[in-house]
């Protein structure tokens, strides 16, 4: 694990404080980012998410999902968490939460754009670190690979719905032209864009051509990553330094989420007797998010400055130290599962 990944919820922190830094000092920079933007695509914003999105994409061998079936335990558990679980749950607890016990404490109109932004966390299961957790808690690489695969698979069709149908169910306004499009942007047009490098890779030097690549590119990842999280702060800075404590109110229902998949997902392997170097990585795949795509969306449904945006770069504050204790538990309980099937 690199110090990049290690240490992500230190630099999102410090993008934090110079995105208030620079929001309070040069507002009008911001104001002049944020004018460009096309049919509610801010375009700053679209360049920084592909440089995030496209690398991790390459990564996406569907070549792969040829072997689903070879263990379908841990892939059926993988996918019954991500799509009729996590988004549901995510949606009940931001409701919950915001519409109830912190209702005194928030503006009502605050109130639905956070609420907005965890549904789009929920729904948006994660991609690129998942192999960072497998590698953890020495995962079957190959298997994660299958379920990475399927999962992207799935999310092309599954994600623009699912969003639509709980942003309806808690009474937020769908515009569902704009959501189409964020799904095209920042999912299906990545996702062919990686895998025609992928096969081009892969005729010119195999799996180490890959290898090789991506890793060169991943800089681009890491700056789009944290110049985001320096644009949204910047935009949010007045709303945050008014109400700091929103910070922690957005956690909480994402702490409890992270946890409560993970202990669903994880006991589910260990009843069926699922062998762990799969039963972990099904269940970290569940409990991690593609925050990437959830920033992305929420942009562009909502705005720059919108509470939907901050939520999810709050999921990305939290993430990170949430999955390291769960890698540390899942490495201290591997003798309670089965070596092999």
């Amino acid at each position: 694990m690199g110090a990049f990944e290690k240490y992500l919820s230190v630099w999102v922190g410090l993008c934090i404080l110079a995105g208030i830094g620079l929001g309070l000092l040069v507002p009008g920079a911001f104001q002049a980012l944020a004018a460009l933007e096309y049919a509610n695509v801010n375009f700053a914003v679209a360049v920084l998410i592909w440089a995030m999105v496209w690398p991790m994409m390459i990564g996406v061998d569907f070549s792969a999902m040829r072997r689903v079936g070879d263990r379908p335990k841990g892939l059926i558990i993988t996918l019954v968490v991500n799509w009729l679980i996590k988004p549901f749950s995510m949606a009940l607890l931001g409701v919950l939460f915001f519409r109830h016990v912190f209702a005194g404490l928030i503006p009502p109109e605050d109130a639905e754009g956070y609420i907005a932004g965890l549904i789009l966390l929920g729904a948006a299961p994660c991609t690129a670190m998942v192999f960072v957790w497998s590698q953890l808690t020495k995962g079957d690489p190959n298997y994660t690979l299958v379920q990475v695969s399927v999962n992207d698979a799935v999310m092309v069709f599954a994600f623009a719905p699912i969003v639509a149908l709980l942003l309806g169910v808690t009474d937020i306004f769908v515009p569902w032209e704009t959501l189409l499009l964020s799904v095209l942007l920042y999912v299906v047009i990545p996702l062919i864009g990686g895998v025609m490098m992928r096969s081009w890779l892969i005729r010119r030097g195999g799996a180490g051509a890959v290898d090789a690549f991506t890793q060169s590119i991943k800089p681009l990842s890491v700056i789009g990553l944290l110049a985001t999280v320096v644009l949204l702060f910047g935009f949010q800075s007045e709303t945050i330094l008014a109400s700091p404590l929103v910070i922690a109110l957005i956690a909480v229902p994402i702490l409890i989420q992270s946890y409560g998949i993970f202990a669903i997902a994880y006991a589910a392997a260990w009843a069926w007797k699922v062998p762990h170097k799969v039963a972990a990585p099904c269940a970290l795949i569940g409990t991690s998010n593609f925050f990437e795509l959830a920033v992305a969306v929420a942009i562009s449904l909502f705005g720059l400055n919108s509470g939907a945006a901050l939520a999810t770069v709050v999921g990305v504050l939290v993430e990170v130290p949430v999955m390291l204790t769960l890698v540390a538990f899942a490495n201290r309980t591997r003798a309670a599962f089965p070596a092999e099937d």
